[in-house]
């Protein structure tokens, strides 16, 4: 798709959006030192995610499950068929506004998110497998991310030349350098990876404060728009159906219990950061509108609904293990029991 294109359905969104009723979202104007501003905090928030999640991630056990990928494979297909297909289903079941919709879709399509690796510990699950998934997940997101915005896209009136694909590549391939440098950090200077994700941690904290600041400002007129009914229902849901159908789909296809629970939570958890950044780098204000901060109200739910799910696991190991992890800790303890003398 050429940029002209692009441009042209851009403006097609914008007149769709500038229409009065109740899907109005583009009426937002950002003062431009200001707009800059939150630009440049989301990138530098993107890129010191992905070089924090580089950090964590080491060679050797990325070439073991590429090698046994059927994790991964599984993986894979639930976070780009599950995610993207829920995304599209909600947004057509809630008639949402085109606006609403490409929001929507950019993040139901993203790969996963940094936020799975914690929640995947939480729940005792693969760590290797998660970081694996989070990796792959990422480098698959550049084909597959802008195929299915297309396909999907098509659905919707007004959004079939309205994804800006040239802008969503290239933050997802800016997604891929810091990632690299993180790796190639952890993989020639393993003592740095600690000092670099300690201080990319301050550095992100302090750039998402000033971000929520800026955002809050430019949207207090119209930030209830992102708080209509439609649009919280997206973000409750979501995440939700992708951490039961995630695990559902493990479970079908034979991975043990610890596998599953680790894709039940990439599945679920977005690239959060990516999706702010396209959706306030790659769209006009005027056209997105306070929707880029859809990402912040996923994200709560995901967050709170991981934690919940986190919460009942803990509970319930505590009454019965599961049989697969018990089953592997017997296994290693008799083997254990085989060495001594």
């Amino acid at each position: 798709m050429n940029e002209t294109t692009g441009h042209v359905g851009l403006m097609d969104l914008h007149n769709l959006s500038s229409i009065s009723g109740n899907g109005t979202t583009g009426i937002l104007d950002i003062p431009k030192p200001i707009n800059t501003a939150i630009n440049i905090l989301t990138i530098t928030i993107l890129l010191i995610t992905m070089i924090s999640l580089g950090c964590t991630m080491e060679i050797s056990k990325i070439r073991a499950h590429l090698l046994k990928p059927k994790g991964v494979a599984i993986a894979l297909v639930a976070q780009f068929c599950i995610m993207p297909l829920t995304a599209f289903s909600l947004a057509k079941i809630l008639q949402l506004h085109p606006v609403k919709a490409i929001t929507v879709l950019i993040c139901g399509c993203c790969p996963g998110g940094s936020l799975s690796n914690i929640f995947s510990l939480i729940v005792k699950g693969d760590m290797n497998l998660s970081i694996v998934m989070t990796t792959c997940s990422s480098i698959a997101a550049l084909g597959l991310m802008p195929l299915l915005l297309y396909i999907f896209s098509q659905g919707f009136t007004g959004l079939e030349n309205a994804v800006p694909y040239v802008g969503i590549i290239t933050a997802l391939i800016s997604t891929l350098v810091p990632c690299a440098i993180g790796i190639l950090i952890n993989h020639y200077k393993p003592n740095y990876s600690a000092a670099v994700t300690q201080a990319g941690l301050i550095i992100l904290t302090l750039s998402t404060i000033i971000v929520s600041v800026l955002s809050g400002i430019v949207v207090k007129d119209v930030i209830w728009m992102i708080f209509m009914p439609d649009v919280v229902s997206v973000a409750v849901l979501m995440p939700l159906i992708g951490f039961t159908l995630g695990y559902v789909m493990s479970v079908i296809c034979r991975l043990s219990p610890k596998c599953s629970r680790t894709i039940s939570m990439e599945t679920g958890c977005q690239n959060i950061q990516l999706c702010t950044a396209i959706l306030k780098v790659a769209f006009p204000p005027q056209v997105i509108g306070p929707m880029f901060l859809f990402p912040l109200l996923y994200i709560m739910f995901q967050c709170a609904e991981a934690l919940l799910l986190a919460l009942c696991f803990r509970y319930y190991h505590k009454v019965k293990a599961p049989a697969g992890d018990t089953g592997t800790h017997k296994q290693v303890v008799t083997q254990e029991e085989v060495k001594e003398p």
